[in-house]
């Protein structure tokens, strides 16, 4: 045993392992430090990766040099782009995995990078000199020392599991919780409460009829997370099914609401809004007869079912008979109930942009620690935990992205101006610059920087400038080959466009609603010769800057003006409440944030613009 590491990190889940690999894979000897080695990056919840938002979050994770993206793509068995009826910037990549793939797959990539060492036993405490984070103690008494720890406890800090009446420690089914950590952060000065999150029961596939169901198969041409030449698309996929609940459901779920943690109160934290339990689901929306049930196959190799959709905490019983009434499920049985669970959490606003936290030097927290859902702003949140731990060791300049740079960089800034009371779960709206932040551009945005920082590798950058290359090659072989109205009115008739009179460039077409570039490039010889040579993904990248390069110009310049006030920086020893002019909630709220730039001040829930013109003022701006 060798007790002495750069950085640990406490916890194997999503954002555990993401700050591990990025930790390790830039220099830093790195110990991840686990409760159960055979439970890594396991998928507590449902059996997918990415969705609206989150899709783009892997991609970007993927981008820096990252591993959920390459792990989505091993484990994949079924690919669907989400919001295709809708702009480029709606457009959301989606896996559906083999969870015990997932796992493995992301315990073989963790064991094969340089610099990473494993320990399983439960952490119980800090230990904490001078105000530094220098290490941890384990349940069975080994010290650990190091320059940086990451926290990424998920579920596990005093979890709590429910079901009906019965209440059992948890940090998910089958797991313990982890004990001390919370009590240890308290006595410092920390600021933590309590969360809900749930999940639904697990049923036994050979027992459903999913002829009484609505088939979901997957893409007919299935992309890929990974910008890797070396992750390979999907050949075949397996369906999901869309079933539906009945008013015979909801009276039998009715049934339990007495027995309901939910609703007697015996849950203190809050859950997630956007995605609520059944029971919530009957109360909220009763004016609904039914609701929508995603049935989601685990994997390729096993019967076990999601039923996406019937997340619960009622009695299990009552959750059988009413999951008996649903069409498709008559004859079903269970593997296990669907359960609640609470866990502990700290408000985020306790944390630098770097996600080290302000009270403590040295001590980072990234995932569900800090009050997000999901794997993905889990994932997100460890791999820059992990970028940052390595670089204050180092004594480098932090990484910080921005809100026009990345749904990551969007992330962290809610979290740590805005602090969170529920479960926060990243949406496109979330984002002022999507247009900017789009699935198909990650790289572009992220790879330079995350190969200047040692992370992605040469042959990340080296795609990414030929990816450049032949998207500057199409468009300009747009605006400069002409067509005919004789070759191009029949296909615009077929579109509902209005027909050409005259010869026109062929970007001027293409820049029209409804109008695919692939299908226009078979109105013209030379407009196909070009086209022919490019994937679709370079060929969508194109048509999506030539049709929408008026709104991403704007963007930009907005984006530009704002980002300015990020340059303004802010000395952390300035005292508000001896500028008489600010309002007493922004003295308040700057004094308990610390903003370290104008930008991030200005976004602050309660400092109003006149504050800012104040601060500025002071500043002598």
């Amino acid at each position: 045993m060798n007790n002495y590491y750069d950085v640990i990190v406490v916890g194997a889940g999503h954002a555990g392992c993401e700050a591990a690999a990025a930790a390790a894979n830039l220099g830093s000897r790195t110990l991840l430090i686990t409760m159960n080695m055979d439970a890594i990056a396991q998928m507590s919840c449902n059996p997918a990766m990415g969705g609206v938002a989150k899709g783009q979050i892997v991609r970007e994770i993927d981008a820096l040099g990252g591993y959920s993206g390459i792990v989505s793509d091993k484990s994949a068995i079924q690919f669907k782009m989400l919001n295709r009826s809708k702009g480029p910037a709606m457009w959301s990549p989606r896996t559906q995995n083999d969870r015990m793939l997932f796992s493995k797959e992301w315990r073989l990539m963790l064991e094969n990078t340089k610099n990473l060492f494993f320990w399983q036993d439960m952490v119980v405490e800090l230990i904490i000199e001078n105000k530094k984070c220098v290490g941890v103690k384990t349940q069975i008494g080994v010290e650990f020392k190091a320059k940086s720890v990451i926290l990424t406890n998920g579920t596990f800090l005093n979890g709590l599991i429910h079901i009906g009446e019965k209440q059992f420690g948890g940090g998910r089914a089958g797991a313990r919780p982890s004990t001390g950590i919370t009590e240890q952060l308290v006595s410092l000065g920390f600021e933590s409460g309590r969360m809900k999150t749930g999940t639904p029961p697990r049923v036994d596939g050979r027992t459903l009829d999913f002829n009484k169901m609505e088939e979901q198969p997957g893409d007919e041409n299935p992309s890929k997370f990974s910008f890797l030449s070396s992750s390979v698309r999907l050949t075949k996929q397996k369906s999901c099914y869309i079933t539906y609940t009945n008013n015979n459901v909801h009276e039998i779920l009715q049934t339990g609401f007495e027995k309901s943690p939910m609703f007697s109160g015996r849950i203190q934290g809050l859950g997630p809004r956007y995605c609520p339990s059944i029971e919530d689901k009957i109360v909220r929306f009763s004016e609904r007869d039914r609701h929508q049930l995603f049935v989601e196959p685990e994997g390729w190799n096993t019967v076990e079912i999601y039923l996406n959709g019937f997340s619960t905490s009622l009695p299990e019983d009552v959750q059988y008979k009413a999951m008996r009434l649903i069409p498709g499920f008559e004859n079903a049985l269970m593997f296990r109930p669907g359960y609640a669970i609470e866990y502990d959490f700290f408000q985020p606003t306790q944390l630098k942009n770097t996600l080290e936290t302000k009270l403590i030097d040295n001590l980072y927290f990234a995932g569900q620690i800090n009050g997000t859902t999901g794997y993905e702003e889990a994932a997100g949140q460890g791999l820059m935990a992990g970028i940052n731990a390595f670089l204050k060791i180092k004594e480098k300049e932090a990484f910080v992205l921005n809100r026009n740079e990345a749904y990551i960089g969007v992330l962290i800034d809610d979290l740590i101006n805005k602090g969170t009371t529920e479960p926060y779960r990243m949406f496109t709206s979330r984002a002022e610059y999507r247009i900017l932040l789009r699935q198909d551009n990650a790289d572009v945005r992220l790879t330079e920087k995350g190969f200047n920082l040692g992370l992605a590798s040469k042959l990340r950058m080296k795609m990414v400038e030929e990816k450049k290359q032949h998207i500057e090659k199409i468009i300009k072989h747009f605006e400069e080959v002409s067509i005919l109205p004789k070759e191009v009115n029949s296909y615009l008739e077929q579109q509902n466009s209005s027909p050409l009179k005259q010869k026109v460039k062929a970007i001027s077409v293409v820049i029209r609603p409804n109008i695919a570039i692939k299908e226009l490039s078979f109105c013209s010889n030379k407009l196909q010769e070009e086209v022919s040579k490019h994937s679709v993904e370079i060929l969508e990248s194109a048509e999506i800057l030539m049709k929408y390069e008026g709104y991403i110009k704007r963007e930009k310049e907005v984006a530009d003006k704002i980002s300015r006030l990020d340059d303004i920086k802010i000395h952390n020893t300035i005292d508000y409440t001896k500028l008489g002019s600010l309002s007493a909630e922004a003295v308040d709220k700057l004094t308990k944030i610390k903003p370290s730039t104008i930008g991030q001040a200005s976004r602050i829930s309660g400092v109003s613009p006149s504050d800012i013109s104040i601060l500025m003022v002071h500043m002598g701006r």
